[in-house]
């Protein structure tokens, strides 16, 4: 059966995320305190889309908006699509920078058909929400932690995408570098190999395991558990200033990584007070976001909408 669609306008919070975390390439994902604000409602026919803040003047204004295409593949999941939709992006992520800002917009766009259809968030529940976003995405581990708030283990099966979140120790405080340039997540999957040495996936998935006991219980550790053999090494020749940057501060005790598929860099342990990154770096401390894509102007059933703590 078709859905019904509520009046008015409803808004979600989206976080920025960063994934990968060094060992955990694909798999491991961080939300943090750094929101993209997207609004929408039904409206009598067409598409509008208005945008501000980051991304304004260059991402598409009508239906090819990826807010919208996501919204689109929701409604089609949920039964039907209205007549009409209207968006306003007001963004804040850096678009193209290995922070998730297309996470954070399939993430929104899939919430907003839930919380716009009558009984959405009954029709996708959150698993199911998971696994399209994941789908949209093309991998789960920048859309897990947007969804669900906090670190996030994500994996695929044949049914789709599935992810646990947990939540870091206290004294975890990421601090992302961004820089001018933007990145391109396509060419940096392109620089990666097809097979690595047995012995670097090894050691990688070792680090990728201590990497979850450090970054939830033991943050002492955190320096060894981000060491990466699996991508990094091979992305380094095309972002040049990214490893120059990630290399200067593990060599000053910094748990640092290249965030997504770059070119930001995310710092999990302090950065000393007296650390320059250099000039073209933008330096921002920012807290964890522990509850993921929460959802505004609609009563769901819990005060962050129907997200889970835990997805299986």
């Amino acid at each position: 059966m078709a859905p019904s669609f509520v009046p008015g306008d409803v808004r979600v919070r989206a976080p920025a995320t960063s994934a990968n975390l060094g060992p955990g390439y694909d798999t491991l994902g961080l939300a943090l305190a750094l929101y993209d604000d997207v609004s929408a409602r039904v409206t009598a026919g067409g598409v509008a889309v208005e945008v501000s803040g980051e991304g304004a003047g260059d991402l598409p204004a009508d239906a090819s908006h990826l807010v919208v295409r996501a919204m689109f593949a929701a409604f089609d999941e949920l039964g039907g699509r209205p007549p009409g939709v209207s968006v306003t992006c007001v963004n804040r992520i850096p678009q193209a920078r290995g922070l998730g800002s297309s996470s954070a917009a399939i993430v929104a766009g899939i919430q907003l058909a839930r919380a716009l259809a009558v009984d959405g968030q009954w029709r996708m529940d959150a698993a199911a929400a998971l696994r399209l976003a994941a789908r949209i995405e093309g991998h789960p581990d920048n859309v897990a932690p947007c969804l669900l708030g906090g670190f996030t283990i994500a994996w695929t099966e044949e049914s789709g995408a599935i992810a646990v979140t947990r939540q870091p120790a206290k004294s975890v405080q990421p601090t992302v570098f961004v820089p001018a340039d933007r990145g391109l997540t396509a060419e940096a999957r392109a620089a990666l190999p097809a097979t690595v040495p047995h012995a670097d996936a090894a050691r990688s998935a070792g680090r990728a395991a201590l990497l979850v006991h450090a970054i939830t219980e033991e943050p002492a550790l955190l320096l060894p558990a981000t060491e990466d053999r699996l991508h990094q090494q091979y992305r380094a020749p095309g972002m040049p200033a990214t490893f120059a940057l990630v290399t200067a501060l593990r060599e000053a005790g910094v748990a640092a990584v290249v965030s997504g598929a770059g070119p930001s860099v995310l710092a999990l342990s302090p950065v000393p007070e007296d650390f320059a990154p250099g000039m073209g770096w933008l330096a921002q401390r920012l807290g964890v976001d522990v509850t993921g894509a929460r959802v505004e102007g609609v009563h769901w059933d819990t005060p962050s909408g129907p997200l889970l703590p835990q997805v299986r």
